[in-house]
């Protein structure tokens, strides 16, 4: 492989993501916010950084803007608090990290790290993780800090419709209103997989999870299979969307495994995915790239914050398309 060759994808979310929604000022700090962590993470493997490395940085940019649903900005569970989850892998060794319903940590996705590198563990959650961020000296943020108004917005709203009559199951479980009910009706979880110049790749994947969600509730973007993964014989990849059909489809690794079983390219192994995910009702997409350098970003919404920059071309920022949009690009 060319030493040449190297790159990485980002996502800030798919869902209804309308023209006539967003005003040209909204749409160009989306923009912004998008090629500001293309260009982080492009900068650590430019200059012959590794892929984790690169994800790392092309992540918390996503989680320090109040525009994405992940850090500073993170949505609101049913008790009016936001729980912040993460995952991290490497293609190389297939190792992994993972943290859930993170109440104080300013960046999930350097914990993550941590716990992949610096623990015999995936996934640590709540308190446990959090214990684990203060022996090894992460400084806590007050959970209001991720917190903002269009967030508390979102959670009221969700809160009155889940009121009102009807909102049952016919098996009587109750349906709970989440973001993909409110205001703006899109997932705003952010994502990056990334190709070094060694040929490595690594995927990350950090999210604040739905709108009035259940206490406790977990989606995908933490667990290694379903909205993160990373092989270097096949891909790596972040999902965003419905997390409990990207788990029930273990999209993450249904992706490579259709490249590696199947044959398939990655383009069409990403679509195939996401059209299974659509057979069992999912909505989202999700960003790839393998080890040639191709990108794919399929997705099944009418929009999804999506960019990518790979060696030799011009970094791409977009927001609307078609369905099942394929990219590829190679240096």
């Amino acid at each position: 492989m060319a030493d040449s060759t190297f790159g990485l994808v980002v996502h800030g979310g798919a869902g209804v993501i309308l023209r006539q929604d967003l005003t040209l000022e909204l749409e160009a700090e989306y923009h912004t916010q998008l090629e500001a962590s293309l260009a982080a993470g492009y900068g650590v493997l430019e200059h012959g950084g590794a892929s984790l490395e690169a994800v790392v940085a092309a992540i918390k940019v996503m989680e320090d803007s109040p525009l994405f649903n992940a850090g500073h900005g993170a949505v609101m569970n049913a008790e009016g608090v936001c729980e912040l989850d993460a995952s991290i892998m490497d293609g190389l060794t297939l190792d992994a990290g993972a943290v859930a319903g993170l109440q104080h940590i300013r960046n999930p996705i350097a914990l993550a790290r941590d716990v992949l590198e610096r623990t015999p563990h995936v996934m640590l959650i709540g308190d446990g993780a959090e214990a684990f961020a203060r022996q090894v000296g992460y400084e806590f943020v007050p959970n209001e800090y991720f917190q903002t108004e269009r967030r508390r917005r979102q959670l009221a709203l969700a809160r009155e419709l889940e009121a009102k009559p009807g909102g049952h199951r016919p098996a009587g479980r109750k349906e709970r209103v989440t973001f993909a009910t409110v205001d703006d009706n899109k997932f705003g979880t952010v994502g990056c997989a990334a190709l070094d110049r060694k040929g490595n790749l690594a995927a990350g994947t950090s999210t604040g999870g739905m709108t009035n969600k259940q206490y406790g509730r977990v989606g995908d973007s933490p667990i290694i299979g379903a909205g993160t993964y990373a092989r270097n014989a096949t891909c790596a990849l972040s999902a965003t969307g419905h997390g409990e059909f990207f788990i029930r489809s273990v999209l993450g690794h249904n992706v490579s495994a259709l490249m590696e079983y199947k044959g398939l390219p990655l383009a069409e192994a990403a679509g195939e995915a996401l059209r299974q995910l659509e057979e069992l009702g999912g909505t989202g997409g999700l960003v790839a790239i393998d080890r040639l350098g191709h990108v794919a970003m399929p997705f099944n919404t009418p929009g999804m914050y999506r960019g990518c920059r790979v060696a030799g071309q011009a970094p791409v920022v977009e927001i609307f398309g078609a369905e099942y949009r394929a990219q590829t690009i190679r240096s």
